[in-house]
């Protein structure tokens, strides 16, 4: 009786579940699970990240929609949120000098003053407590009442003062009964650099404070049904471009306070960095996996089809065995994801400070989607090869090349993974940098690999010592599997050397912007006939090093001689940049830590002006464009000569716009800032501030610190994730070493029969992976230089600095690492009978 041939479907499993159980599969799971994990960790956490900024955006807020001015706003609307039925609230901020009692020390200090109405916050909770140990604090409650005063206790502690103490502010004596523990509408916690302090809009009057020249922010916030908000959004809307108002605007859900997202924006992209090369390398391994499977398998493929197993049945069998094995890596690697996605949210907890919701089937989605496209894209086609191969193509030991519909296969999957990894990457300048440069060093590597081999049998004519004679006839006699390996060694080693510089360059560049001895005092308001004197005193305290800047206010009026107005711009951050005043400067020579992107900065150039890269990029900006500003009711045309990078985190004097002149037109209103590193020496600020009553000093110890220490959470997480990255290497170096380990056992046997000694030959195989490892790790440095200085630029927006030393340590580390994973996946080559292995290779 003749038996039907068994369906794919039960070929598929009991080849996967065989060959599982052999360690055959080991290195195709491994890197397929790793490389989701990675992806599926950053997503997890950006999902939660995201979903908890969009659930808490209204608190952001502090309500559904708010209205903020620099002026007063008018009664109208007011009235008509009242009139659409919305709760609304009203407050003010503005900074200003609080101090203590002459009795406790008079001390002084910057604060961020807040008047609110009662109801506030309409969205969100105020907490409050009594010990400054407790820093969650209870619910408010309610708003501060008349003559009282809360804050925030860092405030106490600079004032040397304890609740039920009077803090003056202005006229006013306020007591104070509690400190502010949290506050919904203020944004990301180190970005305010003065303490808090609330009291009661009703109190703000007898402090004297506002003046008609006062910097205050007004906001109007209003909450309740969603269709009422919105059509007070619209009138709002129309009545602010009707009245042609400047400086007033509206938040809401999707313009609302950026604080937090461009707080995590750049460790987000470290991580999905870390992630994406993580999927890179897992693709290189899988595909030199897949390829020693499919040598492997030769002989059982070939017994088949003499057995007369259709073609198509094998292929769908092995389709069915790689689809599974592929799913079942990927979900191993989303159930690793999930569990390292909670080390991120802990790791980074006191920088979101907000309880994030659980994610969403997004990662879960890409997690899977990119599991299988590395299966089905990088190990799956070898493998459906060995359903084509004749029975006579074993003696070859050869799976023959591949056809026009594989490659076209293979073609459209790289595409496909490609798309799938720069949508995971959320930051599609990022991903194709990643990704295009992966795919050039893999495209460079081989082509430098194969003239190497060309250059290499010219060199064997002239003969040298047996071990280099034998290393150089094996790289030769095997020139396709040498390119190979050339190039997959090369770009394991490439991503690796790219995240030693993020780790040393990268990562330093960015904590060195803010360094232990960074400018901490902030001074602003120095009138011109103060410059002389207030030098004098900081130099009689020991201050040697400061920044010292003239500051003018100015307003976009126009741009190549149009009027600029916010409604040509459609983002939101551009329509309050062009309402708002900027601070402008000048001066004849560059900021040091404003390195120039773009034109020329040419000292004294009358009429130029060098504008922020940032700026330029938001407004559309660029050289050439002509711009004027209203000055003091003056207009000032100039020019774009050039644009600067600047970093806003590097605690200097930094300006959207600076004029390279030592002076500007005698009508020209200015004051001075100053940003220096206050001495250690006790009553510093109390003597300058008694000295100079009129200038406003602002204290950023504070947040230097917290910055510090939310770059070290950063830098960490960095780290844990790149242990991913590195395993990914070491699953790329032993899956390229190994899979010549068959090839190799049958060429050393042949030449130990022959007579060859133990330790010719062990030479020999450190001659030849030494020299691969050499090889690649030299162009792994050339490429890691190339990318890490394009990242840095176009990505972090970093000073790149290069990293000469790299070449050596590329050359050095390639060979070293070669030759461990070589001693480790080889070990047993030399000590294999010879007997036993020569008859193995003819059966």
């Amino acid at each position: 009786m003749i038996r039907a041939a068994p369906s794919a479907w039960a070929l598929g499993w009991r080849a996967l579940v065989r060959d599982a159980r052999a360690g055959e599969l080991t290195v195709l799971l491994l890197a397929i699970a790793l490389a989701v994990a990675a992806l599926s960790a950053v997503g997890f956490f950006a999902d939660r990240l995201q979903g908890g900024l969009q659930r808490d955006a209204r608190q952001l807020l502090g309500g559904d929609l708010v209205l903020r001015s620099d002026h007063a706003l008018p009664p109208d609307y007011a009235q008509q949120a009242r009139a659409l039925g919305l709760a609304l609230t009203q407050h003010l901020t503005f900074p200003t000098m609080a101090r203590a009692d002459a009795a406790q020390g008079g001390e002084v200090r910057l604060v961020s003053l807040k008047a609110v109405q009662d109801g506030y916050p309409l969205r969100g909770e105020l907490r409050t407590a009594t010990d400054p140990a407790d820093l969650d604090g209870a619910p408010a409650g309610g708003v501060p009442p008349p003559g009282e005063a809360w804050a925030d206790a860092a405030l106490l502690e600079a004032l040397g003062l304890r609740l039920g103490d009077r803090l003056w502010l202005g006229e006013q004596a306020f007591v104070l009964t509690r400190l502010v523990a949290f506050e919904p509408d203020r944004g990301a916690g180190f970005l305010t650099l003065a303490p808090r302090v609330l009291i009661h809009l009703d109190a703000l009057q007898a402090t004297g404070l506002v003046q008609p020249a006062s910097r205050i922010q007004y906001r109007l916030a209003v909450a309740g049904d969603d269709e009422a908000v919105r059509r007070f959004q619209t009138w709002a809307q129309r009545r602010l471009e009707a009245s042609g108002e400047r400086g007033a605007g509206l938040e809401s859900l999707e313009s609302g306070r950026p604080e937090l997202q461009q707080t995590l924006q750049r460790a987000g992209q470290f991580l999905r960095l870390v992630a994406l090369l993580a999927a890179l390398l897992a693709a290189v391994a899988v595909a030199v996996a897949s390829r020693q499977y499919a040598l492997r398998h030769l002989d059982d493929c070939a017994l088949l089809r003499v057995l007369g197993l259709a073609q198509r049945t094998m292929a769908r069998a092995y389709g069915v065995a790689f689809g599974l094995a592929g799913l079942a890596a990927a979900l191993a690697g989303l159930l690793i994801g999930w569990a390292v996605h909670f080390v991120f949210a802990w790791w980074l907890g006191d920088l979101l400070q907000v309880q994030l919701p659980a994610p969403g089937w997004t990662p879960v989605a890409l997690g899977l989607g990119v599991g299988l496209a590395l299966m089905t894209t990088f190990g799956l086609p070898p493998v459906l090869q060995l359903a084509r191969v004749p029975p006579l193509r074993v003696i070859r030991r050869d799976v023959g090349a591949p056809r026009a519909a594989t490659v076209l296969v293979v073609a459209g999957g790289a595409v496909g993974l490609a798309a799938l990894l720069v949508l995971a990457s959320d930051d599609w300048r990022l991903g194709g940098i990643a990704v295009a440069g992966f795919a050039l060093a893999v495209g460079l590597f081989a082509g430098v690999a194969w003239l190497a081999l060309r250059l290499l049998r010219r060199a064997l004519r002239r003969g040298g010592p047996a071990w280099w004679t034998l290393a150089t006839r094996q790289l030769a006699a095997r020139p396709g599997f040498a390119v190979v390996q050339v190039a997959s060694l090369g770009v394991g080693l490439m991503a690796l050397l790219l995240l030693v510089l993020l780790r040393t360059d990268l990562i330093d560049s960015w904590r060195a912007a803010t360094p232990p001895d960074a400018p901490n005092r902030f001074v602003i308001n120095i009138q011109p006939d103060q410059a002389e004197a207030f030098r004098a005193h900081l130099a009689q305290a020991g201050v040697q090093r400061y920044d010292w800047y003239p500051m003018v206010r100015g307003r976009l009026v126009e741009v190549n001689g149009r009027p600029v107005r916010p409604e040509d711009y459609a983002a939101a951050r551009a329509q309050r940049l062009v309402e708002r005043e900027f601070n402008l400067s000048y001066s004849a020579e560059r900021p040091a830590h404003n390195p120039i992107a773009a034109g020329r900065w040419q000292p004294d150039e009358a009429g130029a002006a060098s504008v922020e890269t940032g700026l330029a990029e938001e407004l559309g900006l660029k050289l050439g464009d002509e711009l004027a500003f209203d000055i003091a009711g003056a207009v000032h045309h100039t020019r774009i000569t050039s644009l600067r990078r600047v970093d806003w985190a590097s605690m200097h004097v930094n300006f959207f716009v600076l004029f390279p002149v030592a002076a500007m037109p005698p009508q020209v209103p200015y004051t001075y800032i100053a940003a220096f590193r206050a001495p250690a020496q006790p009553g510093f600020d109390r003597a300058l501030l008694a000295r100079f009553p009129n200038v406003t000093s602002v204290d950023t110890s504070a947040a230097i610190a917290q910055v510090q220490r939310v770059l070290g959470q950063v830098i960490g997480a960095v780290e844990f994730l790149f242990l991913f990255t590195l395993a990914a290497g070491v699953v790329v170096l032993l899956a390229t070493v190994g899979a010549s380990r068959a090839q190799r056992e049958r060429e050393v046997a042949v030449l130990r029969a022959l007579g060859a000694r133990a330790a010719l030959l062990r030479r020999m195989q450190r001659v030849e992976l030494a020299g691969v490892g050499a090889l690649a790790g030299a162009l792994a440095a050339a490429v890691a230089l190339i990318v890490g200085a394009v990242l840095a630029q176009q990505v972090f927006g970093f000073a790149w600095q290069p990293a000469w030393w790299l070449p050596v340590v590329g050359v050095a580390g390639g060979a070293g690492l070669a030759l461990l994973a070589g001693w480790w996946t080889l070990r047993g080559v030399l000590r294999a009978p010879v007997v036993r292995t020569l008859r193995q290779a003819a059966e």
